[in-house]
């Protein structure tokens, strides 16, 4: 298995998300070739790509850092490993691989968030290190 930061937008890297989206969320579609070179671009995040061997995309996943008054912080945003990929070890590595980014970034923190329902993942990022904060998370949609 190979872990690589994402330089360039293919068309293999569009339906892979047009595979893999739908396996981790029912409500948002998968990205345009335009939002896609949107984040390969930004400053702001770095896009992982898990692939085998023979190069097929197993799993993608999305590590945002950005500065704030009191340090440099990281979030990890939509793991995403193929159902026919699970248990191998894929989510791991594309976790770790964000961490080690976080770090060579001089981030101080890496949070996410994981439903309760999504179980595997959520006994994952414990694996990997990560503690359950006693916080609330809140969202507010936007008509944008």
């Amino acid at each position: 298995m190979f872990i690589e930061i994402v330089a360039e937008v293919t068309d293999e890297l569009l339906a892979a998300f047009e595979r893999l989206i739908p396996q981790l969320s029912s409500s948002s579609p998968p990205p345009s070739a335009d939002e896609l070179v949107d984040i390969v671009t930004s400053p702001a995040t770095d896009l992982f790509l898990a692939t085998d061997d023979d190069g097929t995309i197993l799993g993608t996943a999305t590590l945002v850092t950005f500065r704030i008054p009191t340090g440099r912080r990281a979030w990890i945003e939509d793991v995403v490993v193929d159902d026919a990929a699970r248990g191998l070890g894929v989510g791991g590595a594309l976790t770790q691989a964000m961490v080690d980014r976080a770090e060579e970034l001089g981030c101080t923190t890496v949070d996410l968030t994981s439903r309760p329902t999504r179980e595997a993942a959520n006994r994952l990022y414990q694996r990997e290190g990560f503690e359950v904060r006693d916080t609330n998370v809140y969202r507010r949609k936007l008509d944008g």
